[in-house]
């Protein structure tokens, strides 16, 4: 199974309406770099100003998933998210010309069919995947939500749903894969209570509501009042909204006799895909709602990134540029470290700040800057020369040379503004002045580049 990056092949365009605000939308789905990840850009505003789909962004998860950014909203994004996410899709440009994505059938179902027509597309970048290391426990004790994630090997979810109703009573849902998602989650709907629906159509909200585009469970009696209302929201017909005491709305068939905890999953998918990458763990939950995915995909992600490897590449030097340059015999346009921000008996952690200006980019390429891998292999060789001669008598005596380079793998594009962040640290004991090292260069908390390296140490003539 192929761990590349996936974008669309193709892009792909729907139309429709948006539930809480009425409004017809237009959406274009797009193709997009690598490390890109998922970004709504609101063309309809001035300067099309740009949402990226990170927990960061939330700004609100009432009846839905909202995304804030650069002035610009961008509300109910969670099943189009989902289907991203659910395929294995990384990287994707949505152009928006309306403030909701559209309801639909109220699953993620049509946005699945059209990326499907579209293709999906490997990219030669490598997935970059956040691992639990332990477990995390998450409560919130006034809305009765429990969940949980425990270390896997997979992204995989299970669900409780229990409501204290008549009609639902208390199902379950799992996935014990992401590649579970499209056959068995995907078109599950999402569901309302007629008393709760009531109480947003009092409030004004559901514009765009329809009994087509979500299962309504009815397990309170309407007032004809209340019917009437409703029947004008829906542009329907009294007659048609046919209440049948505890059943659903209109007689609707389910997909599944555990439709709607299948749908609870199905936005616990589209909220986590909020991370920003990919995510290996298996999440538990117990009632869940879009305000607690939103809140415990954040304790998920701090936690993961506080048990990994992060450094910080404004930390003061422990070893600067000067006595680098005492160190190593590498001068510009081939001096490739900044400076050292911390060290121990068996690693050190420096900083390459990549800016426009260095010499390589006037060929490499000109309209498209990359850093090449080869020079981010010796930026980390040149770190590793540093921990290598502080382990011997009169350093300034000596110099470090490739002995091996194995298992290199790059993950990302490193492009002018980039900190990148340069760790070696020993693996094996050091014999014959020979340094066998894990080589790992991030920019932020993502991998860029990581392999192995073996250098040694050889006495200035």
């Amino acid at each position: 199974m192929s761990d590349l990056q996936k974008t669309l092949a193709k892009s792909f365009s729907i139309s429709g309406v948006g539930l809480h605000t009425g409004q017809k939308v237009n959406i274009k789905v797009n193709p997009a770099d690598e490390n890109h990840g998922y970004v709504f850009q609101r063309i309809d505003l001035e300067g099309k100003p740009t949402v990226k789909a990170l927990l960061e962004n939330v700004s609100t998860t009432k009846r839905g998933t909202s995304l804030k950014q650069n002035g610009a909203d961008v509300h109910t994004t969670e099943h189009l998210l989902a289907a991203l996410f659910g395929l294995e899709i990384d990287n994707a440009l949505i152009e928006i010309d309306g403030p909701e994505v559209p309801i639909l059938d109220g699953s993620s179902g049509p946005f699945i069919q059209l990326i499907e027509e579209a293709g999906i597309a490997e990219q030669s970048v490598e997935k970059d995947y956040l691992i639990l290391k332990e477990n995390i426990k998450y409560e919130d004790t006034e809305k009765g939500v429990e969940m949980l994630a425990v270390p896997d090997s997979e992204f995989r979810v299970t669900v409780m749903v229990d409501y204290n109703s008549p009609l639902l009573g208390t199902q379950h849902a799992s996935m014990y894969n992401v590649r579970e998602f499209k056959d068995n989650i995907a078109r599950c709907r999402t569901f309302v209570f007629l008393r709760e629906l009531m109480q947003l159509v009092n409030n004004d909200l559901i514009k765009g509501g329809d009994v087509d585009n979500a299962i309504v469970m009815v397990d309170t009696r309407l007032s004809e009042d209340e019917k009437d209302k409703l029947a004008a929201t829906f542009n329907r017909d009294k007659s048609e909204l046919q209440e049948i005491g505890i059943g659903i709305l209109n007689n609707v068939e389910l997909n599944y006799e555990n439709e709607p905890a299948r749908h609870k999953l199905l936005d616990i998918v589209g909220d986590l895909a909020l991370l920003g990458r990919p995510v290996k763990a298996h999440i538990l939950a117990a009632r869940p709602g879009h305000a607690t995915n939103v809140d415990f995909g954040k304790i998920l992600r701090k936690t993961i990134l506080n048990s990994s490897d992060h450094y910080d590449a404004t930390t003061p030097a422990i070893i600067d540029i000067n006595r680098i340059k005492e160190l190593l015999p590498h001068r510009y346009p081939f001096l490739l470290i900044d400076k050292v921000i911390e060290m121990g008996e068996d690693y050190v952690v420096g900083v390459k700040n990549v800016t426009r200006n260095e010499e390589f980019f006037n060929g490499h390429f000109p309209a498209e800057p990359v850093m090449p891998g080869v020079l981010i292999v010796e930026a980390l060789a040149q770190t590793g020369g540093i921990l290598a001669l502080s382990n011997v008598e009169d350093p300034d005596s000596y110099s470090t040379y490739f002995a091996k380079i194995d298992k290199v793998k790059f993950k990302r594009k490193v492009i002018p503004g980039d900190a990148l962040i340069l760790k070696m640290q020993l693996i094996g004991p050091v014999r014959r002045g020979m340094h066998l090292m894990k080589a790992t260069a991030y920019v932020g908390d993502q991998v860029a580049v990581e392999g192995e390296l073996m250098a040694q140490i050889v006495k200035n003539n």
